[in-house]
């Protein structure tokens, strides 16, 4: 392994400035994460931290075969930049690569914490290397309680765990404001800046967890929006056949009316009675035994003259009955006949 320390200061102050731009887009200076100012920063941190990364690979700074006592105190810092790149990843607002944005944070975040794991910084739960890895890094279920949901299990070991890490956040911030001066002016020693050092690393382990959290959730709610965009939209229900609009009419009598109408108001349809069954035996509406029927070769003034003559002696018929019951009336005292109430 190669020491960064004081040759290769260039890898410091990139480190530095990597730190100092996402320091800056978190403040919130700017009143949206996607001004051009903010993304303008975003890139210019990513660009540094990613330069300081390559050389970290070059010099071979960290391997998984060492123990945490060989890293010199000055290089512990470098062992954050996996953590820094993942935490500027998510301030990219570019939606149409959200998704790659949240694969590249995810790679990032997972680099640094089985880096940390290997040299035994923090007891924590790895997550699985991709969100589809259903069961990897949790907890077996013989160890769930009799009777017991493994889901509701999972959820209330996962609720802890956030509760745990959140008291150990916050005593870890405590601790680093009260080193930050002396480790910054200078007056520190050795032991104090490694402490300093470790302490940082610690909590950006607890800050990695959550934004894998984080980072599973959103990678969901992006499949399930992608599914339901390509998704067929459902019918709502079986579809009608359309009407044809009805057209206001005039029904007259016959062919006659129909012409007398039809002159008189030119801007409307006419039709006779006929017309009118004929249309809607047609349409369906009505049965062909509801239509009238009239003999080949009669006009409308024949067929009038023969509706008319039967209605009279329908009239003529109607007449003779009711004269016959008074004439029976005549001869027949009320209630003859009725042998039921004798008395």
């Amino acid at each position: 392994m190669a020491e960064a320390g004081a040759g290769s200061p260039r890898l410091a102050e990139l480190l530095a400035v990597g730190r100092r731009l996402l320091d800056e887009v978190e403040a919130g200076a700017e009143p949206s994460s996607g001004a051009p100012a903010v993304q303008d920063k975003v890139r210019q941190g990513l660009d540094a931290l990613r330069r300081a990364a390559t050389m970290v690979a070059e010099l071979d700074l960290f391997s998984e075969n060492e123990e945490l006592d060989e890293v010199a105190s000055a290089d512990l810092k470098f062992l954050l930049l996996p953590a820094l790149q993942g935490a500027l990843t998510l301030k990219q607002v570019d939606l149409s690569s959200r998704q790659q944005h949240l694969e590249s944070a995810r790679d990032h975040f997972l680099h640094f914490l089985k880096l940390c794991r290997s040299y035994g910084l923090g007891t924590f739960q790895l997550p699985p290397t991709t969100p589809r890895d259903e069961g990897a890094g949790s907890p077996p279920d013989s160890g769930n309680p009799p009777g017991a949901q493994p889901s509701l299990v999972a959820m209330a070991m996962s609720r802890n765990a956030k509760i745990e890490r959140y008291k150990q956040k916050k005593e870890l911030e405590n601790k680093l404001a009260s080193m930050r001066s002396f480790v910054e002016s200078g007056t520190a020693d050795e032991d104090q800046i490694r402490e300093f050092y470790i302490l940082q690393i610690q909590k950006w382990i607890s800050t990695s967890l959550e934004e894998l959290e984080s980072i599973d959730q959103e990678m969901v709610i992006l499949k399930n929006r992608d599914v339901a965009r390509q998704a067929p939209a459902a019918p709502h229900g079986p579809s009608r056949p359309v009407r044809a609009p009805v057209r206001p009419f005039i029904l007259t009598r016959d062919a006659a009316q129909a012409r007398v109408f039809g002159a008189g108001y030119p801007g409307l349809p006419t039709m006779t009675v006929d017309d009118w069954y004929e249309q809607r035996r047609r349409q369906g509406i009505v049965s062909g035994q509801s239509v009238p029927q009239r003999a080949p070769g009669v006009s409308d003034e024949e067929l009038q003259k023969q509706q008319q003559e039967k209605k009279e002696e329908e009239d003529e018929e109607a007449l003779q009955k009711a004269r016959n019951w008074d004439d029976w009336k005549d001869t027949h005292p009320r209630g003859y006949g009725n042998r039921q109430n004798m008395g």
